[in-house]
Protein backbone atom coordinates (compact mmCIF):
# COMPACT_ATOMS: atom_id res chain seq x y z
CA UNK A 1 0.00 0.00 0.00
CA UNK A 2 1.35 3.44 -0.92
CA UNK A 3 2.41 5.96 1.70
CA UNK A 4 -0.25 8.46 0.59
CA UNK A 5 -2.98 5.84 0.98
CA UNK A 6 -1.70 4.87 4.43
CA UNK A 7 -1.70 8.50 5.53
CA UNK A 8 -5.23 8.97 4.16
CA UNK A 9 -6.54 5.88 5.99
CA UNK A 10 -4.72 6.88 9.17
CA UNK A 11 -6.16 10.41 9.10
CA UNK A 12 -9.64 9.02 8.48
CA UNK A 13 -9.40 6.56 11.39
CA UNK A 14 -8.11 9.31 13.66
CA UNK A 15 -10.99 11.61 12.70
CA UNK A 16 -13.52 8.83 13.33
CA UNK A 17 -11.97 8.09 16.71
CA UNK A 18 -12.13 11.75 17.74
CA UNK A 19 -15.74 12.06 16.55
CA UNK A 20 -16.87 8.95 18.43
CA UNK A 21 -15.10 9.92 21.64
CA UNK A 22 -16.32 13.53 21.59
CA UNK A 23 -19.44 12.94 23.78
CA UNK A 24 -17.25 11.40 26.49
CA UNK A 25 -14.75 14.27 26.35
CA UNK A 26 -17.35 17.07 26.24
CA UNK A 27 -17.31 19.03 29.53
CA UNK A 28 -21.09 19.63 29.52
CA UNK A 29 -24.25 18.64 27.61
CA UNK A 30 -24.15 21.99 25.81
CA UNK A 31 -20.98 21.04 23.91
CA UNK A 32 -22.74 17.86 22.81
CA UNK A 33 -25.64 19.92 21.43
CA UNK A 34 -23.13 21.98 19.45
CA UNK A 35 -21.67 18.73 18.11
CA UNK A 36 -25.17 17.59 17.12
CA UNK A 37 -25.82 20.88 15.34
CA UNK A 38 -22.57 20.55 13.39
CA UNK A 39 -23.34 16.93 12.48
CA UNK A 40 -26.79 18.03 11.30
CA UNK A 41 -25.17 20.71 9.14
CA UNK A 42 -22.75 18.10 7.80
CA UNK A 43 -25.57 15.73 6.79
CA UNK A 44 -27.51 18.57 5.16
CA UNK A 45 -24.52 19.91 3.20
CA UNK A 46 -23.48 16.39 2.12
CA UNK A 47 -27.07 15.74 1.02
CA UNK A 48 -27.06 19.00 -0.96
CA UNK A 49 -23.76 17.96 -2.53
CA UNK A 50 -25.42 15.02 -4.27
CA UNK A 51 -26.96 17.59 -6.62
CA UNK A 52 -24.58 20.53 -6.37
CA UNK A 53 -21.34 18.57 -6.43
CA UNK A 54 -22.21 16.01 -9.08
CA UNK A 55 -24.34 18.00 -11.51
CA UNK A 56 -23.33 21.60 -10.76
CA UNK A 57 -26.97 22.66 -10.17
CA UNK A 58 -27.05 25.21 -7.34
CA UNK A 59 -30.19 24.85 -5.23
CA UNK A 60 -30.90 27.49 -2.59
CA UNK A 61 -34.19 25.83 -1.71
CA UNK A 62 -32.97 22.51 -0.39
CA UNK A 63 -34.11 23.54 3.06
CA UNK A 64 -37.64 22.76 1.81
CA UNK A 65 -36.89 19.02 1.93
CA UNK A 66 -35.41 19.31 5.43
CA UNK A 67 -38.55 21.16 6.55
CA UNK A 68 -40.82 18.58 4.92
CA UNK A 69 -38.88 15.78 6.60
CA UNK A 70 -39.13 17.50 9.98
CA UNK A 71 -42.84 18.30 9.74
CA UNK A 72 -43.63 14.97 8.08
CA UNK A 73 -41.99 13.10 10.94
CA UNK A 74 -43.63 15.28 13.58
CA UNK A 75 -47.11 15.05 12.07
CA UNK A 76 -46.87 11.28 11.60
CA UNK A 77 -45.95 10.94 15.28
CA UNK A 78 -48.55 13.38 16.64
CA UNK A 79 -51.45 12.82 14.21
CA UNK A 80 -51.01 9.26 12.93
CA UNK A 81 -49.40 8.03 16.19
CA UNK A 82 -46.64 6.16 14.37
CA UNK A 83 -43.52 5.12 16.31
CA UNK A 84 -40.93 7.91 16.04
CA UNK A 85 -38.34 6.15 13.90
CA UNK A 86 -40.97 4.51 11.72
CA UNK A 87 -42.36 8.00 11.15
CA UNK A 88 -38.85 9.20 10.25
CA UNK A 89 -38.45 6.71 7.40
CA UNK A 90 -42.05 6.98 6.21
CA UNK A 91 -41.66 10.76 6.00
CA UNK A 92 -38.40 10.36 4.06
CA UNK A 93 -40.12 8.00 1.61
CA UNK A 94 -42.99 10.46 1.14
CA UNK A 95 -40.57 13.36 0.57
CA UNK A 96 -38.62 11.28 -1.94
CA UNK A 97 -41.88 10.53 -3.76
CA UNK A 98 -42.78 14.22 -3.75
CA UNK A 99 -39.30 15.07 -5.08
CA UNK A 100 -40.07 13.19 -8.31
CA UNK A 101 -42.69 15.65 -9.68
CA UNK A 102 -40.79 18.60 -8.14
CA UNK A 103 -37.59 17.51 -9.82
CA UNK A 104 -39.42 16.73 -13.05
CA UNK A 105 -40.50 20.37 -13.22
CA UNK A 106 -37.45 22.09 -11.71
CA UNK A 107 -34.72 20.20 -13.57
CA UNK A 108 -36.03 21.26 -16.97
CA UNK A 109 -34.42 24.67 -16.41
CA UNK A 110 -30.80 25.53 -15.66
CA UNK A 111 -28.66 28.22 -14.11
CA UNK A 112 -30.42 31.19 -12.52
CA UNK A 113 -33.84 29.79 -13.48
CA UNK A 114 -33.20 26.66 -11.43
CA UNK A 115 -32.10 28.77 -8.45
CA UNK A 116 -35.30 30.84 -8.66
CA UNK A 117 -37.48 27.72 -8.85
CA UNK A 118 -35.76 26.24 -5.78
CA UNK A 119 -36.32 29.45 -3.80
CA UNK A 120 -39.97 29.55 -4.88
CA UNK A 121 -40.47 26.03 -3.49
CA UNK A 122 -39.30 27.13 -0.03
CA UNK A 123 -41.49 30.23 0.00
CA UNK A 124 -44.59 28.30 -1.11
CA UNK A 125 -44.12 25.69 1.61
CA UNK A 126 -43.52 28.38 4.21
CA UNK A 127 -46.86 30.01 3.34
CA UNK A 128 -48.67 26.67 3.36
CA UNK A 129 -47.34 25.52 6.73
CA UNK A 130 -47.90 28.91 8.33
CA UNK A 131 -51.46 29.26 7.01
CA UNK A 132 -52.63 25.70 7.67
CA UNK A 133 -52.56 26.25 11.42
CA UNK A 134 -55.27 23.68 12.22
CA UNK A 135 -53.03 20.89 10.92
CA UNK A 136 -49.43 22.10 11.23
CA UNK A 137 -49.76 24.39 14.24
CA UNK A 138 -48.93 27.44 12.14
CA UNK A 139 -46.92 30.15 13.84
CA UNK A 140 -47.50 28.47 17.21
CA UNK A 141 -45.25 25.67 16.05
CA UNK A 142 -45.47 21.90 16.43
CA UNK A 143 -44.26 20.02 19.50
CA UNK A 144 -42.88 16.54 18.74
CA UNK A 145 -42.78 14.04 21.64
CA UNK A 146 -39.41 12.62 22.62
CA UNK A 147 -38.69 9.15 21.22
CA UNK A 148 -37.02 8.18 24.53
CA UNK A 149 -39.30 9.71 27.21
CA UNK A 150 -37.62 8.09 30.22
CA UNK A 151 -34.11 9.15 29.24
CA UNK A 152 -32.23 11.95 30.97
CA UNK A 153 -31.58 15.02 28.82
CA UNK A 154 -27.81 14.47 28.74
CA UNK A 155 -28.28 10.87 27.59
CA UNK A 156 -30.88 12.06 25.07
CA UNK A 157 -28.27 14.37 23.50
CA UNK A 158 -25.61 11.67 23.57
CA UNK A 159 -27.89 9.17 21.81
CA UNK A 160 -28.84 11.60 19.07
CA UNK A 161 -25.20 12.56 18.57
CA UNK A 162 -24.45 8.99 17.53
CA UNK A 163 -27.64 8.78 15.44
CA UNK A 164 -26.61 11.87 13.47
CA UNK A 165 -23.07 10.48 13.14
CA UNK A 166 -24.48 7.21 11.73
CA UNK A 167 -26.67 9.09 9.24
CA UNK A 168 -23.66 11.14 8.14
CA UNK A 169 -21.63 7.96 7.63
CA UNK A 170 -24.37 6.48 5.41
CA UNK A 171 -24.60 9.71 3.39
CA UNK A 172 -20.82 9.84 2.89
CA UNK A 173 -20.70 6.17 1.90
CA UNK A 174 -23.51 6.67 -0.63
CA UNK A 175 -21.73 9.72 -2.11
CA UNK A 176 -18.48 7.71 -2.34
CA UNK A 177 -20.19 4.81 -4.13
CA UNK A 178 -21.90 7.11 -6.63
CA UNK A 179 -18.64 8.98 -7.23
CA UNK A 180 -16.96 5.76 -8.38
CA UNK A 181 -19.84 4.35 -10.41
CA UNK A 182 -20.86 4.66 -14.04
CA UNK A 183 -23.83 6.68 -12.82
CA UNK A 184 -21.45 9.12 -11.12
CA UNK A 185 -19.41 9.45 -14.31
CA UNK A 186 -22.57 10.45 -16.14
CA UNK A 187 -23.44 13.01 -13.47
CA UNK A 188 -19.98 14.57 -13.67
CA UNK A 189 -20.28 14.69 -17.46
CA UNK A 190 -23.48 16.72 -16.93
CA UNK A 191 -21.58 19.06 -14.64
CA UNK A 192 -18.82 19.66 -17.19
CA UNK A 193 -20.98 19.98 -20.33
CA UNK A 194 -24.58 18.80 -20.20
CA UNK A 195 -25.30 19.28 -23.91
CA UNK A 196 -22.24 17.32 -24.95
CA UNK A 197 -23.04 14.56 -22.47
CA UNK A 198 -26.54 14.27 -23.88
CA UNK A 199 -25.24 14.18 -27.45
CA UNK A 200 -22.94 11.29 -26.48
CA UNK A 201 -25.90 9.23 -25.25
CA UNK A 202 -26.03 9.99 -21.52
CA UNK A 203 -29.66 10.10 -20.28
CA UNK A 204 -29.03 13.43 -18.61
CA UNK A 205 -32.54 14.21 -17.39
CA UNK A 206 -33.04 10.74 -15.88
CA UNK A 207 -29.66 10.93 -14.12
CA UNK A 208 -30.44 14.38 -12.71
CA UNK A 209 -33.85 13.28 -11.49
CA UNK A 210 -32.51 10.17 -9.73
CA UNK A 211 -29.77 12.04 -7.88
CA UNK A 212 -32.23 14.82 -7.02
CA UNK A 213 -34.53 12.27 -5.34
CA UNK A 214 -31.59 10.67 -3.49
CA UNK A 215 -30.53 14.12 -2.26
CA UNK A 216 -34.07 14.95 -1.15
CA UNK A 217 -34.34 11.66 0.79
CA UNK A 218 -31.14 12.26 2.78
CA UNK A 219 -32.08 15.89 3.41
CA UNK A 220 -35.47 14.73 4.68
CA UNK A 221 -33.85 12.20 7.02
CA UNK A 222 -31.68 14.95 8.48
CA UNK A 223 -34.73 17.17 8.99
CA UNK A 224 -36.76 14.37 10.55
CA UNK A 225 -33.98 13.37 12.92
CA UNK A 226 -33.65 17.01 13.93
CA UNK A 227 -37.38 17.10 14.73
CA UNK A 228 -37.10 14.03 16.97
CA UNK A 229 -34.08 15.52 18.74
CA UNK A 230 -35.12 19.15 19.16
CA UNK A 231 -38.85 18.49 19.56
CA UNK A 232 -40.13 21.97 18.65
CA UNK A 233 -40.77 22.99 15.02
CA UNK A 234 -41.37 26.46 13.64
CA UNK A 235 -42.23 26.94 9.94
CA UNK A 236 -40.24 30.19 9.75
CA UNK A 237 -37.11 28.33 10.80
CA UNK A 238 -37.75 25.02 9.02
CA UNK A 239 -38.61 26.62 5.67
CA UNK A 240 -35.93 29.28 5.62
CA UNK A 241 -33.90 30.27 2.57
CA UNK A 242 -30.97 30.70 4.94
CA UNK A 243 -30.94 26.94 5.56
CA UNK A 244 -30.35 26.28 1.87
CA UNK A 245 -27.79 29.08 1.71
CA UNK A 246 -25.86 27.55 4.62
CA UNK A 247 -25.78 24.19 2.84
CA UNK A 248 -24.32 25.82 -0.26
CA UNK A 249 -21.78 27.81 1.76
CA UNK A 250 -20.56 24.77 3.69
CA UNK A 251 -20.17 22.64 0.56
CA UNK A 252 -18.40 25.43 -1.35
CA UNK A 253 -16.10 26.20 1.58
CA UNK A 254 -14.84 22.63 1.89
CA UNK A 255 -14.97 21.76 -1.81
CA UNK A 256 -17.97 20.40 -3.70
CA UNK A 257 -15.93 17.89 -5.70
CA UNK A 258 -14.43 16.25 -2.63
CA UNK A 259 -16.07 13.63 -0.42
CA UNK A 260 -15.17 15.41 2.82
CA UNK A 261 -15.60 18.95 1.50
CA UNK A 262 -19.13 19.54 2.88
CA UNK A 263 -18.10 17.91 6.19
CA UNK A 264 -15.14 20.25 6.62
CA UNK A 265 -17.30 23.22 5.63
CA UNK A 266 -19.93 22.20 8.16
CA UNK A 267 -17.35 22.06 10.96
CA UNK A 268 -16.01 25.53 10.13
CA UNK A 269 -19.30 27.29 9.35
CA UNK A 270 -21.33 25.40 11.95
CA UNK A 271 -18.92 26.23 14.76
CA UNK A 272 -18.71 29.87 13.64
CA UNK A 273 -22.51 30.18 13.58
CA UNK A 274 -23.01 28.54 16.95
CA UNK A 275 -20.25 30.60 18.54
CA UNK A 276 -21.63 33.90 17.23
CA UNK A 277 -25.15 33.01 18.38
CA UNK A 278 -23.97 32.23 21.90
CA UNK A 279 -21.63 35.19 22.25
CA UNK A 280 -23.84 37.81 20.62
CA UNK A 281 -27.34 36.51 21.30
CA UNK A 282 -30.13 37.36 18.87
CA UNK A 283 -28.09 39.92 16.92
CA UNK A 284 -27.66 39.25 13.19
CA UNK A 285 -23.90 38.90 13.61
CA UNK A 286 -24.04 35.23 12.59
CA UNK A 287 -25.28 36.42 9.18
CA UNK A 288 -22.26 38.74 8.95
CA UNK A 289 -19.98 35.81 9.79
CA UNK A 290 -21.60 33.68 7.07
CA UNK A 291 -21.23 36.51 4.57
CA UNK A 292 -17.56 37.00 5.42
CA UNK A 293 -16.87 33.28 5.02
CA UNK A 294 -18.61 33.30 1.66
CA UNK A 295 -16.50 36.27 0.56
CA UNK A 296 -13.29 34.48 1.59
CA UNK A 297 -14.30 31.40 -0.39
CA UNK A 298 -15.19 33.32 -3.54
CA UNK A 299 -12.07 35.53 -3.48
CA UNK A 300 -9.33 33.21 -2.27
CA UNK A 301 -10.55 29.60 -2.46
CA UNK A 302 -13.11 29.28 -5.27
CA UNK A 303 -12.64 25.50 -5.37
CA UNK A 304 -12.77 25.08 -1.59
CA UNK A 305 -10.39 24.56 1.33
CA UNK A 306 -9.43 20.96 0.53
CA UNK A 307 -8.38 21.58 -3.12
CA UNK A 308 -6.52 24.74 -2.06
CA UNK A 309 -4.66 22.91 0.72
CA UNK A 310 -3.86 20.03 -1.64
CA UNK A 311 -2.40 22.46 -4.18
CA UNK A 312 -0.23 24.12 -1.52
CA UNK A 313 1.06 20.77 -0.26
CA UNK A 314 1.75 19.69 -3.83
CA UNK A 315 4.12 22.62 -4.30
CA UNK A 316 6.27 21.56 -1.35
CA UNK A 317 6.14 17.86 -2.05
CA UNK A 318 9.27 16.53 -3.69
CA UNK A 319 8.37 14.68 -6.85
CA UNK A 320 10.56 12.44 -8.96
CA UNK A 321 9.67 12.07 -12.59
CA UNK A 322 7.23 14.69 -13.83
CA UNK A 323 4.25 13.40 -15.77
CA UNK A 324 3.84 14.67 -19.33
CA UNK A 325 0.43 15.96 -18.24
CA UNK A 326 2.06 18.25 -15.67
CA UNK A 327 4.64 19.78 -18.02
CA UNK A 328 3.80 23.14 -19.57
CA UNK A 329 4.17 23.85 -23.26
CA UNK A 330 7.12 26.18 -22.58
CA UNK A 331 8.99 23.47 -20.65
CA UNK A 332 8.39 20.95 -23.43
CA UNK A 333 9.71 23.41 -26.02
CA UNK A 334 12.80 24.12 -23.90
CA UNK A 335 13.51 20.43 -23.42
CA UNK A 336 13.07 19.74 -27.11
CA UNK A 337 15.49 22.57 -27.96
CA UNK A 338 18.14 21.26 -25.57
CA UNK A 339 17.82 17.77 -27.02
CA UNK A 340 18.21 19.14 -30.53
CA UNK A 341 21.41 20.96 -29.62
CA UNK A 342 22.85 17.79 -28.10
CA UNK A 343 22.06 15.84 -31.24
CA UNK A 344 23.80 18.43 -33.45
CA UNK A 345 26.87 18.73 -31.24
CA UNK A 346 27.20 15.02 -30.58
CA UNK A 347 27.29 15.72 -26.87
CA UNK A 348 24.93 12.90 -26.09
CA UNK A 349 27.94 10.57 -26.14
CA UNK A 350 26.90 8.16 -28.86
CA UNK A 351 29.23 9.51 -31.59
CA UNK A 352 32.15 9.76 -29.13
CA UNK A 353 31.70 6.16 -28.08
CA UNK A 354 31.61 5.03 -31.73
CA UNK A 355 34.86 6.87 -32.55
CA UNK A 356 36.54 5.40 -29.49
CA UNK A 357 35.51 1.91 -30.56
CA UNK A 358 36.82 2.42 -34.11
CA UNK A 359 40.10 3.93 -32.78
CA UNK A 360 40.74 1.05 -30.40
CA UNK A 361 39.91 -1.47 -33.06
CA UNK A 362 42.43 0.13 -35.49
Amino acid sequence: MRTGTLLHVGALLAAVAVALSFPSMAPSPYEITVGIAILNYAVLSTSWNFVGGFTGYISLGHGAFAGLGAYGTGLLVTKAELPPFAALFVAAALVAALAVPVGYAALRVRGASFVIVSIALVLILLLVFQSWASFTGGSRGLVVPRPFPGMLRSEHHRTFYFLFAALLAVALLTWWIIDRSRFGMGLKAIREDEDKAQSLGTPTFAYKLVVFVVSAAFTSLAGGLYALWFGDLDPVFQFSILSGAYMVLMALLGGVRHLYGPLLGAVIVGYALEYSKVEYGDTPLHLVVAGLLLGVVVMFMPDGVIPAATAVLGRFRKSGETSIREVTAAELKERHGQRGEKDRDGTDGSEVRDSERSGSGG
